[in-house]
């Protein structure tokens, strides 16, 4: 159970450092799509370093459970309002990018759970 913990974790954490980096870069696709959610721009920045101390706080969760819980637990919810923005907006054809972290943040959760 413990490699599960650690792959998905790992991979959980891998791709919130690059959806940050994407976010830090202010790529065109991503300020476009930000638009179509109706959300501002000058929210990028907040919410890449969200993904990026999500990331280091799964990695940090590897040594201390607690902060992983906390980490994997606030990807969650941030997710989860990735998931509402993108259904609120009626772009539904785009849900499985937030879901797909979602679904992540919340198997690295309960893999932390189990694992302690």
């Amino acid at each position: 159970m413990f490699t599960a913990y650690v792959v998905v974790t790992v991979t959980t954490a891998a791709g919130n450092v690059a959806a940050a980096i994407v976010d830090f870069a202010r790529a065109g696709w991503v300020l476009g799509n930000m638009s179509k959610y109706g959300v501002p721009h000058s929210w990028i920045y907040p919410l890449g370093a969200a993904k990026a101390a999500g990331a280091l706080g799964l990695l940090a969760g590897l040594a201390v459970p607690a902060i992983g819980i906390a980490a994997a637990a606030g990807l969650l919810l941030y997710f989860a309002g990735a998931v509402f923005t993108v259904a609120r907006a009626h772009w539904y054809s785009h849900l499985p990018y937030p879901a797909l972290f979602l679904l992540l943040a919340a198997g690295s959760l309960a893999l932390q759970i189990t694992t302690l």
